[in-house]
C-alpha cells in the first residue's frame, strides 16, 4: 500500500486501482463495469466471459489485503440495467459472499439503472466530512471521492509510452481509477477531467511506484 494524505484523511492507493481508508476501514473502488464481456457479447463481440470473476476476485484479494470492513463501489458498477441477472452462478457466489462479508455500498453511476444483488444502493453519501459520487461535481467545495473518467497517466520512458491507471487528485477532490478488468481509459489530463476537478490550486496524477507515491503535475491554476 502507498500512503498518503486527503482533505486531512490517512489513505492509501492499493495495486489493481483500489484506495484503502484506514480509518473507516474501508475500500474504495470506482467503474468495476462487471458483465460488460457478456454485454458485448449479445452483439456479436465476443470476448472472454470472465471479466466479472477477475474483478470480483481482485476486489477480494484488496480485502483481504487490508483488512477493510466496508466496501464503496462509486457507480457504474455493472456495465447495463441487465448485468446482475447475467451473472455466471461462480462469479454471483463470489459477489454473494463478498456483499455477506462486509458492509457493502453500491453508490449509483450513468451506467446503473437495474437492482444490484445484496449490499446497499444509494445515488451518493456523505462519510466523516467527505462525499463519496460517482461523478465528480464541477463547483463542489466539499472534500469529494468519485470514478466515472477512468483517468490514465501516459508516461514514456526508454522512447516508449505506456499508459498507467491513475488517481487524479487536489486539494478536494480524487478522482479514482477504473477498477473493472475491462475498463479502458481517459487522458487523466483531458479538460473534462480539469473542469469536473474545479474548484482546484493543483491538480495532479498519483501512482504508485515500486512502493513510493509519485506525483506528476498535470494542471495549474494561474498566478
Amino acid at each position: 500500500m502507498v500512503p498518503f494524505s486527503f482533505a486531512g484523511e490517512e489513505m492509501a492507493l492499493l495495486p489493481g486501482n483500489a484506495l484503502y481508508w484506514p480509518r473507516e476501514s474501508a475500500l474504495l473502488v470506482a467503474d468495476l463495469h462487471l458483465e460488460k464481456a457478456s454485454f458485448y457479447a449479445r452483439f456479436g463481440q465476443l470476448l472472454p466471459p470472465y471479466d466479472s470473476r477477475e474483478t470480483l476476485a481482485r476486489v477480494a484479494a484488496a480485502i483481504r489485503v487490508t483488512g477493510a470492513r466496508r466496501v464503496f463501489c462509486l457507480g457504474d458498477n455493472f456495465h447495463d440495467a441487465d448485468g446482475a441477472a447475467r451473472l455466471e452462478p461462480h462469479a454471483a457466489g463470489m459477489l454473494d459472499a463478498l456483499t455477506c462479508a462486509t458492509d457493502w455500498v453500491w453508490v449509483a453511476g450513468n451506467h446503473d439503472r437495474g437492482q444490484v444483488p445484496g449490499g446497499t444502493a444509494l445515488d451518493e453519501l456523505e462519510v466523516a466530512g467527505l462525499i463519496l459520487r460517482h461523478e465528480a461535481l464541477a463547483g463542489e467545495r466539499r472534500p469529494e471521492l468519485s470514478g466515472h473518467y477512468h483517468p490514465q497517466f501516459k508516461l514514456v520512458t526508454r522512447g516508449r509510452a505506456i499508459r498507467r491507471p491513475c488517481t487524479v487528485a487536489s486539494e478536494r477532490k480524487l478522482i479514482l481509477p477504473a477498477f473493472g478488468a475491462l475498463t479502458g481509459g481517459m487522458d487523466a489530463a483531458d479538460p473534462a477531467i480539469i473542469a469536473a476537478m474545479q474548484p482546484a490550486r493543483a491538480i495532479d496524477a498519483l501512482l504508485g511506484v515500486q512502493g513510493k507515491l509519485v506525483q506528476y503535475p498535470l494542471w495549474r491554476a494561474a498566478a
